[in-house]
């Protein structure tokens, strides 16, 4: 089975681009959900995360605060690869794992869909990588609009990532999602049916 990743910084189309790739039949596996499953209620991860920073960092009903872990390890980037030391080894598992069941039942390809394969190198490891883009301003009120973040709490989150020009000097495909969702939904479409193209090409070589 070949796995393409997806990636691109934040507010800039990937879980959109990730909607279409799954409307147009791709197995998706999104490290994102994957990250909010192992954080759950009762899961070994949420507990070492209280042990590490404190009760104040659940709701009244026992779940992860997210927007308020956000807030701490976006701050501070020790707080932040403390974090990633909790999470990643089990998105990491969960994600090969998902990869393996995949692989039984005979996919051909599959999209790895997470926000830090660059960052982490995982994108070397992978058949290639579509990476998602938009100019500054529609990325930074995209990000204020939808998490109701102030413009200088934005420009932290867009920080922290790696840079677009790093994401898209490691990018097999790009997709620039400034313009119209038609547009996107064309860009990704042709593709997908090169990935599948080339996966077809190799099957049979």
């Amino acid at each position: 089975m070949r796995v393409v990743g997806l990636t691109g910084g934040i507010a800039t189309g990937k879980s959109t681009a990730a909607r279409v790739l799954s409307e147009l039949g791709a197995r998706v596996i999104d490290a994102d959900a994957i990250a909010r499953e192992i954080v759950a209620p009762g899961q070994p991860a949420l507990a070492e995360i209280v042990q590490t920073f404190g009760r104040e960092m659940l709701l009244p009903d026992g779940t992860l605060d997210r927007k308020r872990m956000g807030a701490v390890v976006f701050a501070d980037a020790d707080k932040r690869r403390a974090l990633n030391a909790i999470t990643h080894p089990r998105i990491a598992m969960e994600t090969q794992a998902r990869l393996a069941r995949l692989r039984d039942e005979g996919t051909p390809v599959a999209v790895y869909e997470a926000a830090l394969l660059v960052e982490n190198g995982v994108h070397r490891g992978l058949e290639g990588l579509i990476v998602t883009t938009c100019d500054e301003a529609t990325q930074l009120r995209r990000l204020i609009e939808r998490d109701g973040f102030g413009e200088a709490e934005a420009r932290a989150r867009i920080a922290a990532q790696a840079s677009p020009a790093e994401k898209l000097a490691a990018a097999t495909w790009v997709v620039d999602t400034s313009g119209p969702l038609a547009d996107t939904k064309e860009r990704i479409s042709r593709i997908w049916g090169e990935i599948l193209g080339l996966v077809d090409m190799r099957r049979r070589t």
